[in-house]
C-alpha cells in the first residue's frame, strides 16, 4: 500500500509541477521552484518512500546490508533534510510565500540545497544502482568492498561542504568559497576511487564488453562519472570559476553528469530489469547496440559544444582593450555562440533519437 501511495503521489506532483511551473507559479529558487504546498506533498511523499525503504531493509532475512542500500538510504535521509529546510517559508496566498531566509543567508541555503541535492540524490542515488547492476551484469563481485564503503562515507560528509563553490564573487564571505572549492578539490579522490572500483569490478571479463551492449551503457556511465567528478572540482576554484561562471561550461558540465552519467547507468539497468523482469531476452540486442553509440554520440556533441562555447564566452567577457573598456559587447559574445548552439541543438536531438 505505501508503495502506491509513493508511485501515485510522486507522478501526482510531476503532473502538478507541469502545470504550475508553465504558469509562472514558482519560488524563484533553482532545483527547488515549486509552491510550499507541493513542497509539503513533496516531504510527505519523500518521508513515505524513506520509511518503506527502511522498514524493507530493517526486516532483512540478512544480517549484511549490501552497499547500494547504503547509498539509497543516505540519499533519502539527505534529500530529507536538505528539501525540508530550504524549503521553509512564510505562505501568502496558495501561490506565494517567502523564505525564511534572506539575503546572503537566502543565498547559501539554497545553494547548499542545490549542490546537494545533485550530489545525493542524482550522485549518490545513482551510485546505489552502479554498485548493484555493474556486479550483476558482468556476473562479478565488486572490485573492493571496503572501497566501496569508504566512497559512501566520505561522500555523505564531505559533499554538503561544496555548495559554497557556486557563489564564487559573491556577497558571500570569501572563507566560505574558499572552504567549498578546497573541499571540492579533496573530493575528486573519493569519486575517483569509486570510478575505479565500479571499473576494476571488470577485471578479467574486459573481454564482455565487445559482446554486452547492456554493459557499455554501465562502463561509459562511470567514465562520465569520473570525468564529471574533476570537471567540478576544477570549476571550483577560483581563478578557473572567475572564467567559467555564468558560461555554458557550466551547462556542459551538468550534461556531462547527464547525459553521460545518468542516463547511461539509467538506461543500462533498465534494460538489465527489462531482462530479469519478464525473464526474456531483448528484442535486439542490434537495436540496443545502436541506441548506445547514437546516445554517446549525442552527448559528447552536446557536451564538448557547451565547453568550447563556455570557454569562448568566458574569454570574450573579460578582454579589455588599452582603454580598459571592454572589446566585445555581450551581443557580440551572443554571437559567436550561434554555431556552438546549433552544434548543442543537434547532439541534444541525436540523443534523443537513441532514447526513442
Amino acid at each position: 500500500g505505501l508503495a502506491w501511495f509513493n508511485f501515485w503521489g510522486w507522478n501526482l506532483i510531476i503532473v502538478l509541477a507541469v502545470i504550475t511551473l508553465p504558469l509562472g507559479l514558482s519560488e524563484g529558487k533553482e532545483y527547488a521552484e515549486l509552491p510550499w504546498w507541493i513542497d509539503i506533498m513533496i516531504a510527505v511523499v519523500w518521508l513515505s518512500f524513506g520509511l518503506n525503504h527502511i522498514m524493507t531493509t530493517a526486516i532483512r532475512k540478512t544480517s549484511h546490508i549490501y552497499v547500494s542500500n547504503w547509498f539509497t538510504m543516505g540519499m533519502i535521509v539527505m534529500i530529507t533534510y536538505l528539501h525540508v529546510v530550504n524549503s521553509l517559508a512564510i505562505p501568502v496566498d496558495w501561490a506565494t510565500s517567502y523564505s525564511i531566509y534572506s539575503g546572503v543567508q537566502d543565498a547559501m541555503v539554497q545553494w547548499w540545497w542545490g549542490h546537494n541535492a545533485v550530489g545525493f540524490y542524482l550522485t549518490g542515488g545513482f551510485l546505489g544502482i552502479m554498485y548493484y547492476f555493474i556486479p550483476k551484469q558482468s556476473g562479478r563481485p565488486v572490485f573492493s568492498y571496503r572501497l566501496s564503503v569508504l566512497h559512501f562515507w566520505t561522500l555523505t560528509f564531505g559533499y554538503v561542504w561544496l555548495g559554497a563553490h557556486h557563489l564564487q564573487y559573491t556577497a558571500l564571505p570569501d572563507w566560505t568559497g574558499s572552504l567549498g572549492a578546497a573541499v571540492s578539490l579533496a573530493m575528486i579522490i573519493p569519486s575517483w576511487g569509486g570510478a575505479m572500483n565500479g571499473m576494476m569490478t571488470l577485471s578479467g571479463a574486459w573481454d564482455k564488453l565487445r559482446t554486452d551492449y547492456i554493459l557499455r551503457f554501465l562502463v561509459t556511465a562511470m567514465a562520465f562519472y569520473a570525468m564529471s567528478t574533476f570537471d567540478g572540482p576544477v570549476m571550483a576554484i577560483k581563478s578557473v570559476n572567475a572564467l567559467s561562471h555564468y558560461t555554458d561550461w557550466t551547462v556542459g558540465h551538468v550534461h556531462a553528469g547527464a547525459l553521460g552519467w545518468m542516463s547511461m547507468i539509467s538506461f543500462g539497468a533498465i534494460y538489465h530489469m527489462v531482462k530479469k523482469l519478464w525473464n526474456t531476452e531483448m528484442y535486439s540486442d542490434r537495436l540496443v547496440n545502436v541506441h548506445f553509440w547514437v546516445a554517446l554520440i549525442g552527448a559528447v556533441t552536446y557536451i564538448v559544444a557547451m565547453w568550447v562555447s563556455g570557454i569562448m564566452q568566458g574569454l570574450m567577457w573579460r578582454d579589455y582593450d588599452e582603454y580598459g573598456t571592454l572589446t566585445y559587447t555581450f551581443v557580440e559574445s551572443v554571437s559567436a555562440m550561434h554555431p556552438y548552439y546549433v552544434m548543442r541543438a543537434v547532439g541534444g536531438a541525436i540523443f534523443n533519437l537513441g532514447t526513442w
